[in-house]
């Protein structure tokens, strides 16, 4: 069997609803491209309909796979368990609700093309080619969140938590390999331990679109994420 040349890993967690359309676009997109692909959509534990739903498209899908986790373990360890199962040559994780559409990742080849070891998408970056709709509460309070995260150690990455980040296969196994936040602070710990071990990030805008039925806020789970961002910062400093 001819290795993908690209894998696309989606965590869900009861994504029932949000999940199915995005999927299409994805399986779409890759088919138009003409090269080896592979989905890898990780249940994290779903209570509804949702790996029922990716069996049966994957039953006219070849390329697309179900990995289920017993439990809900959470985000990080749900994309983690993807990036380590997926056999692409570059490897992209994305939210199920489609916030960011899958032809952006046109946006993040040229970075990797160019020597970037990670690139990933962002949401502040400014950028007339792009567009981001988002409401006003959750700009600013993704920009205080992003400000005490780069007073924890992340300086110089404008927008640490968009959910479409893109790795070169050797990046992908030695990081994800190394994660250890299982919550909805990974992003910030791939991106630590990245910097720490040389690798090359580059941060490209992205066309991004606020989805209803958002599973995470900064509000709600914004505490908690940056208690697991200090940890993680503490561990990648200690060189564990």
């Amino acid at each position: 069997m001819t290795p993908p040349r690209w894998s696309v890993v989606i965590p869900a967690f009861n994504e029932a609803r949000r999940l199915p359309p995005y999927l299409d676009d994805v399986v779409a997109f890759f088919e138009g491209r003409g090269e080896p692909y592979e989905v890898i959509v990780v249940d994290d534990g779903s209570t509804d309909g949702t790996p029922g739903l990716v069996e049966a498209r994957a039953r006219q899908a070849p390329a697309l796979r179900l990995l289920r986790l017993s439990r809900n373990a959470g985000k990080g360890a749900a994309v983690r368990a993807g990036m380590l199962a997926a056999r692409g040559d570059f490897r992209l994780f994305a939210d199920a609700d489609g916030a960011t559409p899958i032809a952006e990742l046109k946006r993040l080849e040229p970075a990797l093309a160019a020597g970037a070891d990670v690139a990933i998408g962002s949401r502040v970056l400014a950028d007339p080619a792009v567009s981001v709709s988002a409401q006003p509460h959750r700009v600013a309070a993704g920009r205080v969140f992003n400000w005490l995260v780069a007073r924890l150690g992340l300086r110089g990455v404008a927008d640490s938590q968009c959910g479409f980040k893109a790795f070169g296969a050797r990046a992908a196994e030695d990081l994800f390999g190394r994660l250890r936040t299982t919550g909805f602070g990974f992003d910030a710990e791939l991106l630590l331990r990245a910097r720490a071990a040389g690798y090359r990030i580059a941060e490209v805008p992205v066309n991004w679109a606020d989805q209803a039925g958002s599973k995470v806020g900064v509000v709600r789970h914004g505490p908690g994420m940056l208690w697991q961002i200090a940890k993680a910062s503490w561990r990648v400093g200690r060189g564990s």
